[in-house]
């Protein structure tokens, strides 16, 4: 994986991102907080340095869209632990025809991967695209995600769905969370629903 950090100021508090496929940093670019945050990225493999981690007081993770699912995985092989997990817009089922993005939506996105294609799925996400993408590099991540398949479930605190997201069916992020509808809070954006937050803390909410 790849790390950013976003904000590094030595706060008490730590929010690890799980970012969504191809947007980069650009979801949460307006969000404001007294907290640190570091966006994780590039799902090709799952590893990543914890020690940075461990001296906050308190930590805290968010999965976005792939990044939920991502999530899972890494949690799974590690024995770091989080304060409050929160999942946004994304399944444990990443590429699932019942549960996730459909498949074959998926394996298209993948094999007909173009500068042009990249900006209608940054269009259908509602989010901007960073300034260089890297298009083999995103496809070789498409296809680890696909291959990798669901992930174990961390136990997220608090689940944020949209109900005009138009990359994961709202249909199917319903029956992911059947399970644990308590924790599902919905939200009347598109895929990208961070312009409904303004400090990262309520996301944790």
């Amino acid at each position: 994986m790849r790390s950013q950090w976003l904000k590094r100021n030595g706060a008490d508090d730590l929010i690890v991102v799980f970012g969504g496929w191809a947007l980069g940093a650009a979801p949460f670019a307006h969000l404001s907080g007294s907290v640190d945050v570091l966006l994780l990225s590039d799902y090709r493999t799952l590893d990543f340095d914890v020690e940075p981690l461990a001296p906050y007081a308190r930590r805290s993770l968010i999965g976005y869209s792939f990044g939920v699912a991502a999530a899972g995985h890494a949690l799974a092989s590690t024995e770091l632990t989080f304060d409050r997990k929160v999942a946004a817009c994304g399944s444990l089922h990443p590429s699932d025809e019942r549960y996730g993005s459909p498949p074959e939506r998926v394996r298209q996105t993948a094999d007909n991967l173009s500068e042009t294609s990249l900006r209608q799925f940054a269009r259908r996400a509602g989010s901007p695209l960073p300034e260089a993408s890297d298009i083999p590099a995103l496809r070789d991540e498409l296809l680890a995600v696909i291959a990798r398949g669901p992930a174990p479930d961390p136990g997220f605190d608090r689940l944020w769905l949209a109900r005009a997201d138009r990359i994961f069916p709202p249909e199917n992020l319903e029956a992911a969370w059947r399970n644990q509808a308590e924790q599902v809070r919905w939200l009347e954006t598109g895929h990208n629903p961070f312009p409904a937050f303004g400090d990262w803390r309520d996301l944790l909410a």
